[in-house]
């Protein structure tokens, strides 16, 4: 990192509790200390992605979970890459959903991407470590 660059905030919108401490502490195993923004619904997520202050923070990264109480990742996907500030945002949808056409949306909508989560707790725990190292290695955009 350049001395004018900032550190990339990662924002987890992950309404599983137990899947966001598994993602964070697996991501941290990797290396990675950015700042992890976790929101476990997608309102409060837009919320605070759209917010001013979030320009100010600096670049972000986003691990976006398809299937969440209020709204879907999907629709979340839609408002972040027509959003003038966020559309450069890398988005990685992470989530339980392996089918085809929902791959296929998400893509066409943007998102850089798209992991399906494992149901075993040892692979799943292998591939978010692996994402940290992917996550550390990846170059971001400005806000």
């Amino acid at each position: 990192m350049t001395a004018n660059q900032r550190p990339v905030v990662i924002v987890m919108i992950e309404d599983d509790e137990g899947h966001a401490r598994l993602i964070e502490k697996n991501v941290r195993r990797a290396g990675v200390n950015n700042e992890i923004r976790h929101f476990a619904d997608g309102t409060s997520a837009l919320r605070f992605l759209q917010s001013e202050d979030t320009a100010a923070h600096g670049p972000i990264l986003i691990l976006l979970d398809l299937n969440l109480p209020d709204m879907t990742g999907i629709d979340i996907l839609g408002v972040i890459k027509t959003h003038e500030r966020l559309k450069r945002a890398p988005v990685v949808v992470l989530t339980t959903t392996d089918d085809k056409v929902e791959i296929q949306r998400c893509y066409d909508l943007g998102c850089n991407v798209y992991i399906t989560k494992p149901v075993d707790y040892d692979t799943f725990a292998t591939a978010i470590r692996q994402l940290g190292l992917f996550l550390s290695v990846m170059q971001v955009p400005d806000a």
